[in-house]
């Protein structure tokens, strides 16, 4: 087979690959031609095609196979067709060329964060329109801008138009990772993203002598309290095998702001986290400790949150719920290994869940490095057609999931 991709190749993977070569990359995404291109999927494959433009410029895609019993409550499948911006000095191959190697791999930013996914459920949907199935409840899939950078001109704002509701989803899958193992990972929930500047004010003055009740040191002592936590989060993950990295809460000191001059004591300084909150955590009582450890590094001591997620739903994953049932139901079929987890970043799902639909993170890539935002992400051909044969057999099971109360 060679590079380019032999006569042999599989339509699939053709398919993926030009919807790789779409350059929907930040900061400036191409969003109308890949819009183009998934209008053209609609049309090929006899979906019906609804554009909802969130904010200007930014258009959710909405392709819908109806159901034959449309009063039940439909699967959303979604995906994002933004990725993140690549350093071409360090990839082996033009990141928006799609190069598949000898050995089947094929590099562009996007592989597995998640164009994959997104053809993935168009192909079995292909599959299972051509095979001649119907089923009773509609599927709708859409595709979302702006994911990459928090989904605040995408899924974020979209869940609150009439035209979501409209598509009444009782279930949604969205985005995982991939799993180095034979096990597939889904998430069920995920970290809260909460980004926390905490600004310290103090007597301003001259470099050269020893002034008190700086803004220095009253920022080194929170900055100290706050690292504490960190490492006694890191320890806890680390003592305990069974607990995964989305099970604690994780700190980083990203910024270090403040002075004017080598020989001024500033005024004021300020230090910005990125805290990822445990779904188990109590927000409340985490948001008094933030308080409580400006408190004892003294005053003029104060936090803000330039984001702060508190909706953490978990979605059910026992065998009484009928759409975890049907799910995990479908896979046992196909002998496929599941790890339970929770997402440790964010993704759409956090939207979706907060709009009270149970939703599973789930990319289909097992024996694969987790490469997303990674130079030379790539993935392998194999593993993106095992991808569509997994869902073109849990597509059926979630459509024919029997009416349930929340139905009606």
């Amino acid at each position: 087979m060679t590079s380019k991709g032999a006569e042999s190749e599989h339509p699939s993977v053709t398919l993926f690959r030009q919807y790789l070569r779409i350059r929907t990359v930040h900061p400036k995404p191409d969003y109308g031609a890949a819009v183009a291109f998934l209008e053209e999927q609609a049309r090929q494959l006899g979906l019906g095609c609804q554009k909802v433009e969130v904010a200007p410029g930014y258009v959710v895609t909405v392709l819908t196979w109806l159901g034959t019993n449309p009063a039940l409550s439909s699967i959303l499948l979604n995906s994002h067709t933004d990725v993140v911006p690549v350093f071409e000095e360090h990839w082996s191959h033009d990141p928006f060329e799609a190069f598949k190697d000898r050995e089947g791999y094929i590099y562009a930013r996007g592989t597995q964060d998640m164009k994959c996914v997104s053809i993935q459920y168009l192909e079995a949907v292909r599959r299972l329109k051509a095979e001649g199935h119907r089923f009773p409840r509609t599927i709708h899939m859409t595709f979302v801008p702006d994911e990459e950078i928090g989904g605040h001109k995408g899924m974020e704002l979209f869940v609150q138009r009439p035209e979501f509701q409209a598509l009444r989803a009782g279930f949604a899958l969205d985005e995982g990772l991939a799993n180095p193992t034979d096990a597939f990972t889904v998430f069920y929930s995920e970290r809260s993203p909460w980004w926390v500047r905490v600004t310290s004010t103090g007597r301003p003055g001259h470099g050269s002598r020893f002034i008190e009740d700086t803004a220095a040191e009253k920022l080194h002592k929170v900055v100290g309290s706050i690292l504490a936590f960190r490492e006694k989060e890191k320890q806890r993950l680390q003592s305990n095998p069974h607990l995964k990295e989305g099970a604690v809460t994780s700190v980083n000191l990203t910024k270090l702001e403040g002075g004017v001059a080598f020989n001024v004591v500033p005024a004021t300084m300020s230090a910005s986290f990125d805290i990822r909150v445990a779904p188990d955590v109590d927000m409340k009582a985490f948001e008094q400790q933030l308080q409580a450890w400006c408190q004892a590094a003294g005053e003029g001591v104060t936090f803000e949150f330039i984001q702060r997620w508190t909706g953490a739903p978990v979605t059910p994953t026992d065998d009484s719920d009928p759409w975890w049932a049907a799910f995990s139901g479908a896979c046992k079929d196909m002998n496929l290994s599941l790890q339970l987890d929770i997402f440790p970043a964010a993704t759409d799902s956090r939207y979706i869940r907060a709009a009270g639909i149970p939703a599973l993170g789930f990319s289909p890539m097992n024996h694969t490095p987790v490469l997303l935002h990674d130079h030379d992400e790539r993935l392998h051909e194999a593993v993106f057609l095992r991808g569509i044969d997994i869902y073109a057999h849990l597509l059926p099971a979630l459509a024919s999931v029997p009416a349930l109360p929340s139905d009606h």
